[in-house]
């Protein structure tokens, strides 16, 4: 068996032991979402919560997931005391593939377009896994779009990913996700639910060839508010987390007349790059810290 196969299977394994007991909303009532037509897209969203004077937060899945399947057990509390906006890339959830690879530009492209058709200008973003590879092109390529963004177990680079897990991860089989929530949110929710092997296989190759390069000096340019955020067990590795905080404009000493910097760096504890998503109880303390919290001036 060669050595990526071996970790792809791994991975599926962990996946399903991981996500058991965890929970997923998409399934168990109907959604109160929508469709906007954009780039040839026919893509879903959710708005969940109240209209205020504060930007809307806008929340973008992983890859091979969906709303529910990672923003289930957060939604109902996070959209308490603000607007929440709900994404569905192509191929995932409610939104059908079409004839195009998956990219991160474009999925970023297609976000922008939806929320301007539905008349946000505006928002703050919270991006996990792939979603915040998401996040990040839309802070690099429409900065007057984001107030605030929260990147959740995503890297600059592949060299930020632990070795070896790339490979496995573009490795994966449909077979291997039987089972688990996102197989089963899938069948749920998926337009074609059939088309479950066309995702995996996308993913793979989007993996495999396109995976992200975020230039340092590029993102040293953007000036939201960032908080940058991973568990412990992730495949991120905890030194680039460091890494990507620095460079957002963290790590200056707090204690001094110029205060806390914008930029926020958050390590869960017990927490896996699957698992991140699962943990409310850490959190609903630090998502809404930080998106409340006064934006220091530029100097």
């Amino acid at each position: 068996m060669k050595l990526t196969t071996a970790i792809a299977t791994t991975i599926a394994a962990t996946v399903t032991a991981l996500l058991t007991g965890c929970g997923s909303e998409s399934a168990k009532a109907p959604a109160p979402g929508a469709y906007a037509d954009v780039n040839g897209l026919h893509m879903y969203y959710e708005v969940h919560g109240p209209a205020t004077d504060q930007p809307p937060l806008v929340l973008l899945h992983g890859a091979l997931s969906g709303i529910g399947t990672d923003f289930g057990q957060l939604i109902p509390e996070l959209s308490r005391t603000r607007r929440v906006i709900a994404i569905e890339q192509q191929a995932h959830g409610h939104t059908a593939d079409i004839d195009r690879p998956l990219r991160y530009e474009q999925m970023a492209e297609d976000t922008v377009a939806l929320l301007h058709s539905i008349g946000v200008q505006r928002a703050d973003i919270f991006g996990y896994s792939m979603g915040g590879g998401v996040a990040l092109q839309i802070a690099l390529t429409h900065p007057d779009l984001v107030r605030k963004q929260i990147i959740a177990a995503a890297s600059l680079d592949v060299n930020g990913i632990k070795p070896g897990l790339m490979e496995g991860i573009a490795d994966i089989q449909p077979e291997m996700l039987y089972g688990t929530p996102f197989h089963n949110d899938y069948l749920a929710n998926a337009p074609r639910p059939e088309d479950f092997p066309r995702l995996v296989a996308k993913v793979g190759e989007q993996d495999k060839n396109a995976t992200p390069t975020f230039p340092v000096e590029a993102v040293r340019r953007i000036t939201s508010p960032t908080l940058t955020m991973v568990g412990d067990a992730d495949i991120i590795r905890p030194e680039h987390a460091v890494e990507m905080f620095r460079v957002f404009g963290g790590g200056a000493m707090g204690d001094t007349p110029a205060g806390l910097p914008n930029a926020q760096l958050a390590i869960l504890p017990g927490t896996s790059h699957v698992t991140l998503v699962h943990r409310p109880d850490l959190l609903l303390s630090i998502v809404p810290a930080f998106l409340d919290a006064p934006i220091k001036a530029a100097p």
